[in-house]
């Protein structure tokens, strides 16, 4: 498949994922190759609703939500490099390996991830990857989900 490196924006992510504000994390790809890579951003903002709570004074990204990113990124991967196959398909957590979270994500941070792709059988995907701030790892695993039937 040909790289698509002019990425998309939030209208079409909207399109693909099932999710909505206050939880779709991804606001754009950048950079596509189908069946091996994605990249793309979450803007990460004050405005954002977990921080009242995570942690006052000293606002912390939960890492479940940086996790959450990452997979909702490998959805539009997915939908991407098989788009006839999964079209309505609703995709869900199937496993979280080798999760090591390397440094807290805050406000003002550009969450920029990547995924590749570890490997495809039926309906479940794997996918190795990572998110970083400022070219360094904030956290990286290897994320499996399922197509839900």
């Amino acid at each position: 498949m040909a790289k698509d490196n002019s990425g998309f924006r939030i209208n079409e992510i909207a399109d693909l994922l099932p999710h909505r504000y206050p939880f779709l994390l991804v606001d754009r790809v950048t950079e596509l190759e189908p069946g091996e890579y994605i990249r793309g951003y979450k803007n990460v903002t004050m405005n954002e609703p977990f921080f009242q709570g995570h942690f006052p004074g000293e606002p912390i990204m939960p890492g479940v939500l940086i996790l959450e990113s990452m997979a909702q990124l490998g959805i539009l991967f997915a939908k991407k490099t098989a788009p006839d196959e999964l079209s309505g398909k609703l995709f869900v957590f199937a496993g979280m390996d080798g999760v090591k979270f390397r440094r807290p994500v805050v406000p003002g941070d550009r969450l920029e991830m990547e995924l590749t792709l570890v490997k495809r059988k039926m309906t479940i995907w794997k996918m190795a990857g990572s998110a970083r701030i400022d070219g360094q790892v904030a956290v990286e695993a290897v994320l499996t989900a399922a197509v839900q039937r």
